[in-house]
């Protein structure tokens, strides 16, 4: 079998065979933490030129624009609740209009309705009235008429 020999040290085929994963393990394991290390710097520099300042601003302006925006919204409810009872006092004020002039509007119609049966009673009466003298007129009238058809018939000349 082949043997190396390094050092005053000999190696034999078997004794390679286990020496060699170990030493790539190592290799790759060495090759890992230089990348690990080359990622660190790299993002340690990115890090140290991050602007916090800016960043602190950022946040400052957006905290700003968030109460703004908060205020705002706090306004337009308090605005949209005051047209609300607003508008609920108009329409309480117009129910109670319609209501009056529901009343005033009955009270209207009973005295017309009064009136117009008072009236018509009144007419009525004097139809009445007046055609009960009609009927005595004519009654009169007949016996006017009888009494004269009478006595033209009763009158020795006519004969």
């Amino acid at each position: 079998m082949a043997e190396i020999e390094y050092g005053g040290i000999k190696v034999g085929g078997s004794k390679l065979l286990l020496i060699l994963p170990i030493v790539t393990t190592l290799g790759g394991g060495l090759w890992a933490g230089f990348e690990f290390y080359k990622d660190y710097r790299d993002m340690k520099a990115i890090i140290s030129n991050i602007d916090t300042q800016k960043i602190e601003s950022q946040q400052r302006l957006i905290n700003q624009q968030l109460a703004d925006a908060i205020d705002y919204s706090r306004d337009i409810k308090n605005g949209l609740r005051e047209d609300i009872v607003r508008l609920e006092r108009i329409v309480d004020k117009v129910e109670d209009d319609m209501n009056k002039l529901e009343d005033k509007t009955r009270t209207y119609v009973d005295d017309a309705e009064e009136r117009f049966d008072t009236k018509r009673d009144a007419l009525l009466n004097q139809y009445v009235a007046q055609k009960d003298l009609l009927v005595s007129k004519v009654e009169q009238l007949k016996k006017y008429m009888d009494n004269k058809l009478q006595r033209a018939l009763d009158n020795p000349l006519a004969k």
